[in-house]
């Protein structure tokens, strides 16, 4: 089982994480920022990963450091859990509709982080949730991860279809990423040798 806990404990969160790349969809979020819960359970169900996550964070000042070191954990756990990427499709992309709603993600699993961020986010927050920090999860997960990832909006007008498309895309598109194809079964699909 491709599969990783990071327990990660600074002054402002204290974060224990599990991922399993080889799962069914299961989550069990725990943020204390219920808007990130949500989308994180989209992510884990749509990528078909499963997702542990209880972070006690300092969420009394603001969602910020909760949202950007969760990212910096689960961007981990994946490289973690991916080892040497050897029998992997290595890119993936899905184009995801949501009612009014499109969004692309694309993804190489490269060794090379790289976050390409073209979400149109028409409204400041969703909920109490300070809809920047979308960007700054993403972030901190490609530059943890060593992934290229963009992140693209296509149609709509919804704060909040656009944010929930953008993680069921990037959920989509990791899975497809990461499948194992038996015809890489031994290799490393790069004409390098390596991807880390």
């Amino acid at each position: 089982m491709r599969e990783a806990k990071i327990n990660r404990k600074t002054a402002e969160t204290d974060i224990k994480l599990s991922l399993c790349l080889d799962g069914s969809g299961k989550s069990n979020i725990d943020t204390g920022c219920g808007f990130l819960d949500h989308m994180l359970t989209l992510f884990a169900k749509h990528g078909r990963f499963d997702l542990d996550v209880k972070c006690v964070g300092d969420t009394e000042v603001d969602d910020h450091h909760t949202v950007e070191d969760i990212g910096i954990a689960l961007g981990k756990a994946f490289s973690e859990s991916l080892g040497d990427c050897r029998g992997i499709v290595r890119y993936g992309s899905f184009m995801l509709p949501m009612d009014e709603t499109l969004v692309m993600a694309a993804i190489d699993i490269s060794g090379r982080d790289h976050l390409s961020y073209r979400l149109y986010i028409p409204a400041e927050k969703v909920g109490e949730f300070d809809t920047e920090l979308v960007e700054e999860f993403m972030l901190a997960f490609v530059r943890n991860s060593g992934i290229c990832l963009h992140l693209v909006w296509l149609a709509g007008t919804n704060t909040h279809h656009i944010i929930e498309a953008a993680f069921k895309a990037f959920g989509r598109a990791l899975s497809a990423a990461v499948a194992i194809d038996g015809r890489y079964a031994n290799e490393i699909p790069s004409t390098k040798g390596v991807l880390k």
